[in-house]
């Protein structure tokens, strides 16, 4: 582990600014939609776009880090997450009005691009670093902890470069990546492949017999991973609005606001990733307490709208959220195989990609119909994950016993 310090710092940095390039432009959306005259709807695409082609591409990278290497995809999807980024934030230069906006979305396609081929990569190799599955856990707990540092550092960041202009947080972003690539490039020393990539008729019949075999649970993992960050997009972009428009709460002080619930997630999902430990019945059954919380805080927040009541409700959202997150991620590679590993963890996180694409673009449809029956559907979507936990995931009847793979090693997405 220690020779290995290295390589783990490098690879922490690419969850960290995935994360804030994303996530720190929650707490100006409000700020860009006034700024480039576009509506709410439409300004939520700008989350939407980059969500929607990592979708489409994860899996493609999965594939292809399985078939070339880990760090063959890592470095130019770096590169293309970067020129996107730029693209972004040099929009406002080169145009006027509405073609600045949409300058913009295409920067943001790029963008996804190039997120499709870094942070979801960097699970698998991580795993492919240690043989040992303490040494995976604990290596996968830093990569967990810099993702989650990331959700709490990015709105107030993305707040305090907006507050400057606002199309900063969009210019951070070639700067972030080119940190990270530099560290990538000269620390990660990714070990040599022991198992060679199968060919592309046989990889496809292999990923479907694992759905055949376990397609009952993984499926219900997947729909929970988007369900979970489903929920969390939603809230924040809601109470985003809801901080600026109705109490006048901008900059560094509505970023800082947004951070509460953020932190609570991140706090329960460390505690939650060392409480776990090899444990299935654990996993499930705290993926469940989390749901159950989630749930209640968020048909809690249908009651009233308190502005200090839905900062509470939704700190207990977060911390249920955060416990599920770990429980869930350390269930879905369990019996998955090494070369399929970076294939399967990329199909989780396109799921994951799927309820943060759709978050902000619901919440802004259902916002006109009133407080109460916005977080009543909200907290109804939340109730099927739990719905699904309890029914599809039964890891106490043996499912895996047989698979000659290691235990469920922790893992944490975007």
């Amino acid at each position: 582990m220690d020779n290995k310090k290295g390589d783990l710092a490098a690879l922490a940095s690419i969850p960290l600014i995935m994360t804030l390039g994303n996530s720190m432009l929650i707490p100006i959306l409000p700020q860009i939609s006034r700024e480039l005259g576009v509506s709410s709807l439409q300004v939520s695409m700008l989350i939407t776009v980059y969500a929607v082609v990592a979708i489409l591409l994860i899996p493609v990278a999965g594939y292809l880090s399985d078939k070339w290497g880990r760090k063959k995809i890592i470095i130019p999807s770096l590169i293309i997450a970067a020129a996107g980024g730029g693209i972004s934030g040099a929009a406002s230069w080169f145009a006027d009005g509405l073609t600045v906006y949409w300058i913009i979305i295409a920067g943001r396609l790029l963008q996804g691009i190039g997120a499709a081929g870094a942070f979801p990569i960097v699970l698998p190799l991580v795993g492919d670093m240690f043989d040992d599955d303490d040494e995976v856990s604990h290596s996968l707990g830093i990569i967990e902890t810099s993702n989650t540092f990331g959700k709490v550092l990015s709105p107030i960041l993305g707040a305090l470069l907006g507050a400057w202009i606002w199309y900063v947080p969009f210019l951070a972003i070639p700067v972030l990546c080119l940190i990270s690539l530099v560290l990538v490039v000269f620390l990660v020393k990714e070990p040599e492949r022991k198992i060679e990539a199968k060919p592309l008729k046989e990889f496809m019949q292999s990923i479907k017999q694992v759905f055949a075999e376990k397609g009952r649970w993984l499926y219900a993992i997947f729909a929970i991973g988007g369900i979970c960050m489903f929920l969390l997009f939603s809230v924040l972009f809601y109470l985003s609005n809801q901080l600026e428009e109705k109490h006048g709460l901008d900059g560094v002080l509505k970023g800082l606001v947004l951070a509460i619930p953020l932190a609570a997630l991140c706090l329960a999902s460390y505690l939650t990733g060392k409480k776990i430990g090899k444990n299935k019945k654990l996993m499930k059954w705290c993926g469940v307490i989390g749901l159950v919380l989630a749930t209640g805080a968020l048909f809690g927040i249908s009651l009233f709208n308190n502005i200090y009541f839905v900062i509470g409700c939704l700190i207990i959202c977060g911390v249920g959220i955060g416990i599920v997150l770990p429980s869930s991620d350390a269930l879905i590679t369990e019996g998955i195989e090494k070369e399929l590993r970076g294939t399967i963890t990329s199909i989780y996180s396109s799921m994951r990609f799927i309820g943060v694409s759709l978050g902000p673009p619901v919440i802004s449809l259902l916002v006109g119909g009133g407080h109460m029956w916005m977080f009543i559907v909200i907290g109804a979507v939340s109730l099927v994950a739990v719905i699904l936990i309890l029914v599809m995931v039964k890891p106490e009847s043996g499912e895996g016993k047989n698979d000659k793979s290691k235990m469920p090693r922790p893992v944490h997405q975007s």
